[in-house]
């Protein structure tokens, strides 16, 4: 067993999370060079527990398998424990119990809530509520701020930094949160974003104005061969169709795109192809052989990232901090 591998405390101790706005650019560059630190402990080869005496509540109203899991180990690495709702019909919601009286409870209980709810502005409003900080694992279709900051290690560590990056964000631009709150982190850092989506799902004006206002270059491309041609970085999600108030309109735009090595023929050596997962269908198992995939050890580390983010939050407050 050893000390936390961070060399220093970030003043996150005790924020809760709830956008990436909530965090600088120093503050994600920091939290992502303690994830890169924290790797060897999420992998088993070393052992470290700064949250051994920490209960972290796991409260997802919304079906979950990498962000669940991925914070639970990376709790349980670090020395913590959780406690776990994962069926909000195993819960006293049903029974007609409000968000806000559910997030009290439970900050009675733990150290921390990590939650993910299908209503947008849920997170912000478990913030309001809660004694103890809240981490936001999606909230509908606004953020997903975690998932953000594991999709900017995987492309720093596939290219050395984020820094002038050209970014394809191909899918559901509309209802997608990973890509409203990875759209708005890549900005910070001078990224050049293409995006790529059916009309009906194109990403908001009042989503993209921000972007552009910090100093990215923002394009639209409809053809996918096109947009990978000098890329560096493909992200592609999967049309959910558990947003579309209307089912005709999600059969409409269903399966209006496929990544296989037809479309990979047109990209850079180095390009990347990332998805925060589940895929269904929007990339073939084809690629998953080629060095293009990057999206399985995207989602390992998921696990050091999120390491590095509850021991900030939750480890031994910085001399000086909050």
């Amino acid at each position: 067993m050893g000390a936390p591998p961070p060399a220093r405390r970030m003043a996150l101790h005790g924020r809760d999370v709830i956008s990436i706005r909530d965090l600088s650019r120093d503050e994600i560059e920091e939290i992502l060079a303690a994830g890169r630190r924290m790797i060897p402990y999420a992998e088993g080869a070393k052992v470290t527990h700064p949250l051994e005496d920490k209960i972290v509540a796991m409260a997802f109203f919304e079906p979950s398998t990498r962000t669940r899991l991925s914070f639970e180990s990376a709790v349980q690495r670090l020395g913590g424990r959780c406690i776990t709702i994962a069926d909000m019909s195993a819960t006293s919601m049903r029974k007609g119990e409000s968000l806000s009286d559910t997030i009290r409870m439970l900050s009675s209980y733990a150290d921390a809530i990590v939650l993910r709810h299908p209503n947008e502005g849920s997170a912000r409003l478990a913030a309001r509520v809660s004694e103890r900080p809240i981490l936001n694992a999606g909230d509908g279709a606004g953020q997903h701020p975690t998932q953000t900051l594991l999709d900017l290690a995987t492309m720093h560590e596939a290219f050395g930094t984020l820094s002038g990056l050209k970014v394809v964000l191909l899918g559901d631009l509309k209802y997608g949160r990973t890509v409203h709150s990875l759209a708005y982190a890549l900005a910070l850092f001078g990224a050049e974003l293409v995006l790529t989506a059916p009309p009906s799902l194109a990403l908001p004006e009042e989503l993209q104005a921000p972007l552009e206002h910090l100093g990215a270059r923002v394009t639209r491309e409809a053809d996918v061969s096109r947009a990978v041609a000098d890329a560096d970085v493909l992200y592609v999600t999967r049309i959910q169709k558990e947003r579309f108030p209307d089912e005709t309109e999600y059969r409409k735009v269903a399966g209006s795109y496929r990544i296989d090595a037809n479309v990979l023929a047109h990209a850079k050596s180095r390009l990347i192809v990332m998805h925060p997962l589940p895929r269904a269908g929007e990339i073939a198992p084809e690629v998953d052989a080629t060095p293009h995939a990057a999206y399985f050890r995207q989602a390992f580390l998921a696990v050091p990232v999120r390491m590095a983010l509850l021991a900030a939050v939750l480890g031994e407050p910085r001399r000086g901090g909050r």
